[in-house]
């Protein structure tokens, strides 16, 4: 019997093979490929039909695991079909390293058994009707929106939906967008189910993971919380898809096969027919279009839990308040800070820039710290003693002979957290104070830095975005954000979406527990309509507005991006071939293809980067002509193209 088996590998189509086994559609096979064995699937089609007469080699063995559901086979063909990825590397996002995981010993599933000792929570009148409105008991394919304002009691919502799901034999899978708040949100999982869910993430080790998916794949573990990569494991029996912050852009995989989490969860709840519930304080664009057009339904926390008020706004202006020199922090603030500090409030200074100073210069020889490998300037973390590029990793230290004479005399510009730290620490010298950021608190002891602030023993943070996720501080009351001017510049297409989502996270985090709290936002613009439109208690006055404005420019979501980025060594030759490259795709796609132009991040891990960009309908049609066309093109060697549908950045 020939039998289609596809490969984890570039390729977009299954190979055919010879069986004697009993094999159906979704089992694991060893297959014979070049001079190796490789794990294939059993697909659902012949693409490539052939009348050429050639050897066909032989399945070797069948493994011991559950087949792959149908269901789960068209959605990786969607996938691979919208994403414009080879349906081999689909099937690679869901084995274990190009992997299938045979049956292991019950006794490794012990620590995920769901023993229904679930903690009984009192859900207010509001949550109750949020609740009903979710409506998961028919177990039909349809898209729930839950908005509600920060410390709402949103989880414990969702939650509940989830212990009707379990109850009834099924699994569920919670999307988080970061790997720092799995550890919190595990325990908070844990005290309402009774039960440890299964965490799955690039930091698990690869016996955890083996375990996991055998468990998934044997309908033994109930519930995966889990980063981007957790939507493509097995699933045997899912009834119900979670994803939490569903705005966040962390759900965007940048990097390797190009995707967007959130969506591509929406598509595997439809080709698996079931509900999934996004969760959001402030909708992505994307969503809130959605909405309104009565494609998800919606249902709104208005209030917070137990009542707790939100935290009040104040602006500081910096012409009225002038900052001394080398300072980021007024006068104003401190005093502001000491008042929250007399009543053991916790205090975040918030500024999103890593390190000590994002520029270093040279006031001798005016020659800047650049990367070698990328068009980008070094940041210098001080903690670390060295400079660092954010893009590539690129390390070197300070220090550096000098054209003009002896060593470079530099000058830092601008501030990152741990020169905002600094100060803080000259101004509250007897003050416990911690830096929360991505380069702190992914670390093994991070658990005890969150135990440490959730129990008021530092009583000033300074934080970049990563601490408006999701995180519970019940003490901290005062937020300082150092330079609003900052994070209002900028040309991305996003930015003001960005903006709205990450202040109303970022004074989600005050005032949780009831007592008064207050955002204090630094600034020298006048024009303070641009706060009080971000930090608005209804997001969806923004939203409206935002919404017109793509509309009026044909913009996503009223028509589908697609980036097609091409990389290579050698500048001229790359600017050439990109405009060959324009020509000969122009006829063929479904859109306009504007460009070819040099990325804003023109140089990067030593490799030019020019970017063009394809705009039309909002219609599978766009990749599929696309598709067709870029594979009949053939780049000089060394040269690259990497396909990104609907971007969200354009770096």
């Amino acid at each position: 019997m020939k039998v289609p088996i596809l490969i984890p590998n570039i390729f977009n189509h299954p190979f055919t093979y010879d069986s004697d086994l009993n094999l159906k559609v979704g089992d694991y096979v060893i297959v014979p490929f070049g001079k190796s064995k490789v794990t294939g699937v059993v697909w659902d089609d012949f693409e490539k039909k052939t009348n050429k007469n050639f050897a066909i080699k032989k399945v070797l063995n069948k493994l011991d695991v559950p087949s792959l559901k149908k269901n789960t086979i068209k959605f990786l063909n969607w996938f691979s079909e919208y994403n414009i990825i080879p349906k081999g590397m689909a099937l690679k996002l869901l084995l274990l390293s190009s992997d299938a995981v045979e049956k292991i010993s019950s006794e490794f599933y012990e620590q995920f058994k769901n023993d229904n000792k679930e903690n009984k929570i009192e859900l207010s009148k509001n949550q109750k009707s949020c609740l009903k409105k979710m409506n998961v008991s028919n177990q039909k394919f349809r898209v729930h929106v839950l908005q509600g304002t920060t410390g709402s009691g949103k989880t414990m919502v969702y939650f509940e939906a989830l212990k009707e799901i379990i109850n009834k034999g099924f699994q569920g899978l919670i999307l988080l967008p970061e790997i720092g708040l799995t550890g919190q949100f595990q325990n908070k999982f844990i005290e309402f189910f009774g039960f440890k869910p299964a965490v799955w993430h690039s930091g698990i080790t690869k016996k955890n993971k083996q375990i996991i998916w055998s468990g998934i794949a044997n309908d033994k573990i109930k519930v995966v919380i889990g980063a981007r990569s957790s939507l493509f494991l097995p699933f045997k029996k899912l009834g119900l898809i979670i994803v939490d912050e569903e705005h966040d852009q962390s759900y965007k995989q940048d990097e390797g096969v190009i995707y967007n989490a959130r969506d591509m969860a929406i598509s595997r709840a439809s080709f698996e027919n079931i509900p999934i519930n996004l969760i959001t304080a402030v909708p992505s664009i994307e969503t809130y279009d959605n909405i309104k057009k009565g494609k998800y339904s919606l249902s709104k926390l208005d209030e917070r839990y137990l009542n707790a008020s939100l935290p009040n706004y104040e602006i500081i202006n910096l012409n009225n308040f002038k900052l001394e020199t080398q300072s980021w922090i007024s006068k104003k603030i401190i005093e502001k800070v000491n008042l929250h500090l007399e009543k053991k409030d916790q205090v975040l200074f918030f500024l999103n820039r890593r390190g000590f100073s994002p520029h270093v210069l040279c006031k001798k020889c005016f020659n800047s710290y650049s990367c070698p490998n990328c068009s980008i300037n070094l940041v210098y973390h001080k903690n670390k003693k060295n400079l660092l590029c954010h893009y590539c990793g690129y390390k070197t230290l300070l220090d550096r002979d000098c054209s003009k004479k002896e060593k470079c005399d530099f000058i830092f510009s601008g501030p990152g957290v741990e020169r905002i730290s600094e100060e803080v620490k000259k101004n509250f010298p007897t003050k416990k104070i911690m830096i929360f950021s991505s380069d702190t608190m992914n670390k093994k002891n991070s658990s005890e830095s969150l135990e440490k602030i959730i129990n008021n023993e530092i009583q000033i943070l300074i934080g970049t975005q990563l601490i408006s996720k999701g995180f519970h501080f019940p003490n901290l009351n005062c937020i300082v954000v150092v330079d609003i001017d900052l994070s209002s510049q900028g040309h991305d297409l996003r930015g003001a979406e960005k903006n709205l989502q990450l202040y109303h996270q970022l004074s989600g985090r005050a005032g949780r527990t009831g007592k008064p709290a207050t955002v204090y936002f630094q600034t020298y613009n006048l024009n303070t309509k641009m706060i009080s439109d971000i930090t608005n208690k209804d997001p969806d006055i923004f939203l409206n507005k935002e919404l017109e404005i793509r509309r009026e420019n044909n913009l996503p979501p009223f028509q589908r991006f697609i980036a097609l980025i091409i990389t290579g060594s050698n500048e001229r030759e790359l600017e050439k071939e990109a405009f060959k490259f324009k020509d000969f795709i122009e006829s063929s796609v479904m859109g306009r293809v504007l460009g070819p132009v040099n990325a804003p991040i023109f140089r990067l891990k030593r490799k030019f980067r020019v970017r063009l960009l394809v705009r039309g309908p909002k219609s599978l049609k766009v990749q599929n002509s696309l598709a067709k066309i870029i594979g009949k093109f053939k780049f000089p060697t060394g040269m690259k193209l990497t396909v990104d549908v609907d971007p969200i950045n354009f770096n």
